[in-house]
């Protein structure tokens, strides 16, 4: 099973290269997409078995294949939510559509193989199997920028994937077996200058994936620029490969490099989360409202994980599902938005709950979720990651705590703005959305409550993973 999660969406890439018929390669993205969904279902309610098998044996390189408890949590995210995507863009008008779709599959093959990696050359293969496709996807169907923007995410992530390729290599001329696999990086012969020159080449290439502050300046400028299906994908699933790096890679490879750098990187982590949280109030493009929301959350994930608290760690494992299904709503709630009034300036819209209350409540739904409101799921996952900060340092929690007032501000006026009001001319055009749109919105506030009431299944699908990170 763990293969057919790779081959499936590769297959449906290189068919959907063949269907030119937009309707039909619609039809088939989201049927192969679904059929995947179905199969990540059974691994997370089953025991997996890992695969080994040869794949470049004068390297010692095997192509191995691992699912405990974060593999699945992520697994199970990238499943949902590219169906998700896939159905409530369906109708949106694209030139070379089957392309498009195309490269889509080509990218979830290359993060659900970045997230089932135990080998760290497969790791490096299907991360940057999973760059690649968004690279085109930006530079052919973005905006007036697109060139540029992609530009500067090319020389971000290629700068990034470089200097990881480094830290490959160094960890594995010093195994004992010179293997790739992870297990014998952990037991890696490196002196203390040389876990903390590994450690720090690991975490750039991560800290520009997800983006945390300075390394982020690439990211609201792309989500902008980028297609929204692309921008969903960006922003659902793909930052979490920086944070999934950090917790399977970086943390259990260099304990003491990371004990050394903690207290800098929850420093400039907590600042990002202010910074990024102060200018999102600033902004009128919805798109780039989101993107700031995200750095924000985003950050305030990494300032916990560099506790190394067992509690902080629990709370940014539930993040990373609830973060993903969360910022999805409310991409998909933007883009029917925009798609139906051509703006995404919140001064041109107002009235939505007026002229589409079903709409509205779903978008509000999301909304409460983004500021972590009880009953929510980021509820569940933001508790815990304050109270390993507050563990970590009182003073660091309450500038962090700043945040939470910030994002009540900033998503709320976007609500005001959008929802409420007097019905804008722009608002007065819109129609009820695409049925199947609605219902993908509909599932995913169910899963936003079910989680924020009964979290317990999502902690017990990474129990795994903790007990083998701090027993």
């Amino acid at each position: 099973m763990l293969l057919f999660t790779l081959l499936i969406p590769f297959i449906a890439a290189i068919i959907l290269l063949f269907i030119k018929n937009s309707k039909a390669a619609n039809i088939a993205a989201i049927s192969f997409s679904a059929f995947t969904l179905s199969i990540v279902l059974c691994i997370v309610f089953t025991k997996t078995t890992n695969i080994d098998l040869a794949w470049l044996p004068q390297l010692n390189s095997r192509f191995l294949l691992q699912a405990d408890g974060l593999a699945k949590i992520l697994l199970l995210l990238t499943a949902i939510s590219f169906p998700a995507i896939l159905i409530a863009t369906a109708h949106n008008q694209l030139k070379n559509k089957h392309i498009f779709l195309s490269l889509m599959l080509f990218t979830q093959t290359g993060l659900t193989g970045v997230f089932l990696a135990g080998d760290a050359l497969l790791f490096y293969f299907f991360w940057e199997l999973a760059l690649i496709p968004v690279y085109f996807l930006c530079s052919i169907w973005g905006g007036e920028k697109r060139i540029a923007v992609t530009f500067k995410f090319f020389i971000y992530t290629f700068l990034g994937s470089l200097f990881m390729l480094i830290g490959i290599i160094l960890l594995y001329t010093n195994t004992p077996d010179h293997s790739f696999a992870i297990e014998s990086f952990k037991h890696a012969t490196l002196t203390s200058a040389q876990q903390m020159t590994a450690f720090v080449l690991f975490f750039i290439a991560f800290a520009i994936k997800m983006p945390i502050f300075p390394l982020h300046t690439w990211q609201p400028d792309a989500y902008e620029q980028s297609p929204t299906a692309v921008t969903m994908v960006l922003s659902a699933v793909m930052v979490k490969m920086g944070l999934y790096g950090v917790i399977r890679w970086l943390l259990p490879l260099f304990p003491a490099a990371a004990k050394t750098a903690s207290v800098f990187i929850i420093d400039i982590s907590v600042v990002g989360v202010l910074y990024a949280s102060f200018i999102a109030i600033r902004q009128d493009d919805m798109k780039r409202l989101i993107a700031y929301s995200s750095i924000a959350h985003i950050g305030l994930m990494s300032a916990a994980l560099f506790t190394q608290n067992e509690i902080g760690m629990q709370g940014v494992l539930v993040q990373l599902f609830s973060h993903g299904i969360n910022v999805l709503g409310l991409w998909i709630v933007a883009d029917i938005i925009e798609q139906q009034t051509g703006t995404r300036s919140m001064k041109h819209l107002g009235g939505l709950a007026k002229k589409q209350p079903t709409l509205a409540i779903l978008f509000i739904g999301f909304a409460l979720a983004n500021i972590a409101l009880p009953l929510t799921n980021a509820f569940v996952g933001e508790f815990l990651m304050f109270n390993s900060l507050f563990q970590f340092n009182p003073w660091v929690a309450l500038a962090a705590g700043i945040s939470i007032v910030v994002a009540a501000i900033y998503t709320l006026n976007m609500v005001q703005k959008v929802a409420y009001g007097e019905v804008s001319e722009m608002t007065s055009t819109m129609q009820a959305p695409n049925k199947y749109a609605q219902a993908v919105l509909i599932v995913l506030l169910i899963v936003v409550f079910f989680t924020g009431i009964y979290p317990q299944p999502l902690f017990n699908l990474t129990a795994d993973t903790l007990q083998n990170l701090f027993c």
